[in-house]
C-alpha cells in the first residue's frame, strides 16, 4: 500500500498537503475509494481512503491507527560532516533512514569541503525514504553547526567519535552496549583533526574504530548506524 507523510494526522476526514495531493492524483492516477497509508513521521500509522482526489487537496479518511514497527528503546544520533558532493550526502541520509536513527546533526570541521547545506533538499530525501522505506518515524536533521558548538551539546548516553589513527583500537561493535543512547561523531573526507578529537575527548566523547576497511566519510556513516541496529536486534 503507497505511503504518504501527514504530520497533523488523526483519525478521521483531512486533506493531504499540495504535494502529496499531486503525487496521489496526477501521479499515481488514484481515484475515490482507492486505499492509502498516512505516516505522521512520530510513530504511527493510518490506513485511509480516498474521498475527494483533488490534485492540489486530496481529502481522506483515516482510521485505524496503529503504533509503527519502526521503534526502539534507545536513542541514536550521527553527527556528520558534509561531504563535497551532496548525493553522497543524500545518499546517507537515505540509507540511515532505512536502516533506523532518531537524529542527524550537520557539523562543520577543520578539514570540511562544504560549509553549507540546503536544509529543506535534505529534510525532502529522508521523508521520501520514510515513504519508499514504510517507516512511521521521521529522523530529525539538526542545521550546520560548528564542531566546537557540536560537541558541547548535551547527550545522555554514550558519546563516540570515530577517528583513523594506530593508537585507536576500540572497535564499536565491541564496545557499545545493546540497548544504550548513542551519539557518533564522523569527520569529513579529511578525517577530524588531532586538535579536534582532544576537544571531543575533554567533553566527554570516546575515540573509537569502525573497523580496519578505510571507509568514506558516507559509507562510515552507515556503517555506524547499521552496527548499532544490528547489535540491537
Amino acid at each position: 500500500m503507497q505511503l504518504f507523510y501527514l504530520p497533523e494526522a488523526q483519525l478521521g476526514p483531512m486533506i493531504l498537503p499540495e504535494e502529496e495531493s499531486k503525487h496521489c492524483v496526477r501521479v499515481l492516477r488514484m481515484e475515490v475509494g482507492d486505499k492509502l497509508c498516512i505516516s505522521n513521521g512520530k510513530g504511527k500509522l493510518y490506513d485511509a481512503v480516498l474521498l475527494d482526489p483533488h490534485p492540489k487537496r486530496a481529502v481522506i479518511e483515516l482510521h485505524d491507527e496503529r503504533v509503527g514497527y519502526d521503534h526502539w528503546p534507545f536513542k541514536l544520533e550521527i553527527a556528520i560532516a558534509p561531504t563535497k558532493s551532496n548525493e553522497r550526502l543524500e545518499w546517507f541520509l537515505e540509507k540511515a533512514t532505512e536502516i533506523g536513527i532518531d537524529e542527524i546533526h550537520l557539523f562543520t570541521s577543520f578539514h570540511s569541503e562544504r560549509r553549507q547545506v540546503k536544509l529543506e533538499r535534505l529534510e525532502k530525501v529522508v521523508v521520501s525514504a520514510m515513504k519508499q522505506s514504510v517507516k512511521s518515524r521521521l529522523p530529525k536533521i539538526h542545521d550546520i553547526v560548528s564542531f566546537e558548538k557540536l560537541v558541547k551539546l548535551p547527550f545522555a548516553g554514550n558519546k563516540f567519535i570515530a577517528w583513523i589513527d594506530e593508537d585507536v583500537r576500540q572497535l564499536l561493535s565491541k564496545i557499545y552496549i545493546k540497548g544504550e543512547n548513542c551519539r557518533i561523531l564522523i569527520g569529513p573526507e579529511g578525517d577530524f583533526s588531532s586538535e579536534e578529537v582532544e576537544l571531543a575527548v575533554r567533553n566527554g566523547y570516546l575515540p573509537i574504530s569502525l573497523g580496519s576497511a578505510r571507509l568514506r566519510t558516507e559509507t562510515a556513516a552507515v556503517v555506524a548506524v547499521h552496527t548499532i541496529q544490528l547489535i540491537n536486534q
